[in-house]
């Protein structure tokens, strides 16, 4: 009797060791569970992004809708686009993009910078983007700001090369001024040295022509001596004529 009560102990024993463990795992688990189904659960956000890289560039200027118009990856797209077409194509298509709104005078203006434009057009595709300056998204208004800084460089790169131009044009035209003169100046000195070859070939023959009668006048004026006074007795007297009478015998006759 005594045997079958310790026997029926020790077999008790035995299971209570074998099922406490499991019975602390259930106990362990049941709040872990009970906190799973209080807690809410959060569904992940969907996140869609257009890979405008991909979009053709045909397509990509009739994209209109409001999200990708506040996309600076959609932009980025365009002017990489655009930067691709002929100035003349690039005219044509913005021609089709008229200035009512923010984005479109944008289209615009990307379009236009890429067709060869003078500074006054550029310059009115400007002043027609600022006029919607208060309409930029926020998500648009850096990337807007950095292609109107290229505009401006743009603008300033222009006048420089007119200022540039016009500078060329004076000096050019001031030194073909002063090749004139120079050419003209060198024909006056031309003209000078001949009138004074002219001038030293007739003094040469004038000279040549005066020296046969200097030395004739030299010689002559040496032959001819000038004739010495003549002494009073050697002076000639005519001799006297009997017929005539002569002065002293008229005197004396005078005196009687």
């Amino acid at each position: 009797m005594k045997l079958t009560a310790f026997s029926a102990t020790g077999t008790f024993g035995r299971l209570s060791a074998l099922l406490l463990p499991l019975l602390m795992v259930a106990c362990s688990q049941t709040p872990h569970s009970a906190l799973k189904q209080s807690q809410p659960v959060l569904a992940e956000p969907e996140i869609r992004m257009v890979d405008y890289l991909a979009v053709n560039c045909e397509r990509i200027w009739q994209i209109n809708d409001d999200d990708s118009m506040d996309n600076p990856l959609y932009w980025l797209r365009a002017i990489d686009c655009a930067a691709r077409l002929s100035p003349a194509a690039a005219r044509a298509e913005a021609k089709s993009w008229p200035a009512n709104s923010w984005h479109n005078a944008l289209k615009q203006g990307v379009l236009m910078d890429n067709g060869n434009v003078t500074p006054v057009e550029r310059q009115t595709y400007m002043k027609q983007l600022d006029g919607f300056s208060m309409d930029y998204p926020l998500s648009i208004r850096p990337l807007i700001q950095l292609w109107r800084s290229n505009q401006a460089a743009q603008l300033d790169l222009s006048d420089v090369r007119t200022r540039y131009h016009h500078l060329q044009q004076t000096s050019d035209s001031e030194l073909d001024g002063l090749r004139n003169r120079q050419a003209a100046l060198k024909r006056e000195l031309a003209v000078t040295r001949r009138k004074l070859e002219t001038l030293t070939d007739i003094e040469r023959q004038l000279s040549s022509r005066k020296s046969p009668d200097v030395s004739e006048n030299s010689r002559s004026g040496e032959r001819v001596d000038t004739p010495n006074a003549v002494p009073a007795d050697e002076t000639w007297s005519p001799a006297a004529n009997p017929k005539t009478p002569s002065v002293k015998g008229k005197e004396s006759d005078n005196e009687k």
